[in-house]
């Protein structure tokens, strides 16, 4: 995938100026480019303008009286005055902190700092170059790139998913923790549904009842439908499936059950075969018993793989893409790359990357780091980072190195796990692409083929960060991929175990208006117990304060107030002489 940048190109040459015609005026008189260099310079007119309004309306407003009754107002003030203020001050900062620390964790800005930027800066004169015309280039390039972000907060089934009886129950058995989220585990039976049921399940009794079981939340509930499918017909393959998977304990028990599923799939599918030209209701049932056929089938391979069995797992995974080519939503491809990865079949590995890494079909961690794990086999085994620095990179450790960078920039979760800096966890049934949940599902398989290759994580540990130099604003701007999804953080939070600590990139920074309540609300909170504690030294350190304020005020302000009084009086008796044109006056 790109990242647009021909869009960017096109935003950029239509925001520029061009350039007069020869023996054409300007198309700006200086009346307009006065008035465009002073709409930037809005706050600083408004300043200017209070204070000379300010200095205009001093006779009136008796500022000199109010500055001297204000002066005693705060001599004679007590230390109960400032216990009541310090405290008050406190109050307030501490709620606007709390307010501030919400608002950001729950939309990811300071409100203070998008009502100022949002509001208060158009009244100021300030422009806001975030809002473009609808036709715009920068509009068009900027929805694309939300629908793009759309797309990849999509959740994906994990093609490596475990097996709920025989692998996560018996996690949950001998750590007491559970593996497997609400959430993940009802995006499952939605699968379920979809892909082993149809309308037509009304014409088999054993059918309506899968369809209730697959909507059961209670195990126990959908193990007891099972077997009531069963028991009206011994035929029933989505029964067995669903025994295989969360009744059988071992993962022996599940291909002996997913055995009988196949067998009785099997029969069904060629039944619906011959059925599938006499009505719409007929070929739906068809496609519904193609997906269970092939989940059957897929089950089975990993099964195979999981016992040892690894080239009758990569025989089965290879017939299924060559018999059902359309179903590559399944993502056969992945059990297949790390079935031949564990083969060391690196050669295979690189055919079937060069049919699916590929810029129209989606990108996975998968294929991506399979794709840096093979070009970093080529050079890792004699990398050095003092010889490269030395001697500098060769043509191939050029590439192997982009090729991890590449792979870093569309999931930059995985090195982590690979390099042991993050501990590794059941990987949930399904992932979010770029997020923390893939990287787990994948690192769970791959790290020993990365441990099996020498030096191959030794050249990952050395040029992995250099990626985040090549984009430096992820959530704006990429540089081989699409900007990074800012979604990605609540998917994971919400696949994931609550006993993991979800991975999140690029972290969200505090803004500064936090900082700044956090401080205001500590060092209020602070002085107001300190007077409260020691009123009398407050006391008398405020009145210090004060007379400090009141003597620099005296020596400072208005010494220099009396100095520019007296500088603009000469320069206006230069200027009487000078129209006067008094004989022996100096003019400077």
């Amino acid at each position: 995938m790109a990242d647009g940048d021909g869009l960017g190109e096109a935003a950029t040459a239509a925001a520029s100026p061009t350039a007069p015609a020869p023996g054409m005026s300007p198309p700006l008189g200086w009346r307009e480019r006065l008035r465009a260099g002073l709409a930037g310079t809005g706050a600083s007119l408004w300043f200017v303008a209070g204070l000379g309004l300010l200095y205009a309306l001093r006779v009136p407003l008796r500022l000199c009286e109010n500055l001297a009754a204000v002066t005693v107002f705060l001599n004679s003030l007590t230390p109960k005055f400032y216990v009541a203020l310090t405290g008050t001050s406190s109050l307030i900062s501490g709620l606007i902190f709390i307010f501030e620390w919400w608002y950001f964790h729950k939309h990811g800005t300071s409100f203070i700092e998008q009502v100022s930027v949002n509001h208060l800066r158009p009244l100021m004169g300030g422009t806001e170059s975030s809002i473009s015309d609808p036709g715009s280039p920068s509009s068009s390039k900027e929805s694309e790139t939300n629908r793009q972000n759309l797309s990849e907060c999509k959740v994906w089934r994990n093609p490596l998913n475990l097996f709920r009886g025989a692998e996560y129950r018996r996690y949950t058995w001998v750590t007491g923790k559970e593996p497997l989220t609400y959430y993940d585990m009802n995006l499952s039976a939605q699968d379920h549904q979809t892909f082993f049921t149809c309308d037509t399940d009304f014409l088999r009794p054993s059918d309506t009842v899968m369809q209730k079981a697959w909507r059961e939340r209670n195990p126990p509930a959908r193990i007891k439908a099972a077997y009531q499918a069963l028991e009206l017909n011994n035929d029933c393959a989505t029964a067995y499936v669903l025994l295989a998977e969360e009744e059988a304990t071992t993962i022996v028990d599940a291909e002996r059950l997913f055995k009988q599923a196949l067998k009785a799939g099997e029969t069904i599918y060629r039944r619906s075969q011959q059925c599938q030209h006499q009505s719409p209701q007929h070929e739906a049932q068809l496609r519904r018993d193609t997906n269970v056929l092939v989940y059957i089938k897929r089950r089975l391979a990993m099964c195979a793989r999981k016992l040892g069995r690894i080239r009758e797992a990569v025989k089965i995974m290879r017939d299924l893409m060559k018999e059902f080519p359309p179903l590559t939503m399944l993502n056969i491809h992945e059990n297949l790359l790390e079935s031949l990865l564990e083969l060391q079949a690196y050669a295979d590995v690189q055919a079937v990357l060069a049919k699916y890494d590929d810029i129209s079909l989606p990108k996975s961690a998968a294929i991506c780091y399979t794709a840096a794990l093979l070009k970093t086999r080529t050079v890792s085994d004699k990398f050095s980072p003092e010889t490269a620095s030395r001697r500098g990179l060769s043509t191939a450790e050029i590439n192997a190195v982009e090729a991890i960078h590449r792979a870093v920039e569309f999931n930059p979760h995985v090195p982590k796990y690979l390099l042991e800096m993050k501990s590794l966890i059941l990987p949930p049934e399904h992932i979010l692409k770029r997020g923390d949940s893939e990287a787990i599902a994948y690192a769970f398989f791959h790290l020993q083929h990365w441990k099996r290759i020498e030096g191959a994580l030794n050249l990952l540990q050395c040029t992995w960060e250099g990626t985040f130099r090549m984009i430096p604003y992820p959530l704006e701007k990429g540089h081989l991929f699409y900007p990074y999804p800012s979604c990605t953080e609540t998917a994971d939070r919400e696949l994931l175990p609550t006993f993991h600590h979800v991975s999140v990139y690029p972290k969200k920074e505090l803004p500064f208006f936090i900082h700044f309540t956090a401080g205001l609300c500590s060092s209020t909170a602070m002085i107001a117990l300190l007077t409260h504690q020691f009123p009398e030294i407050m006391g008398v350190f405020a009145k210090a304060v004060n007379l400090v304020s009141k003597q620099h005020f005296l020596q400072c302000i208005i010494p220099k107030y009396s100095k520019l009084k007296e500088m603009k009086t000469n320069r206006k008796e230069r200027r009487q002489a000078k129209r006067l044109l008094i004989p022996g006056t100096e003019l400077y």
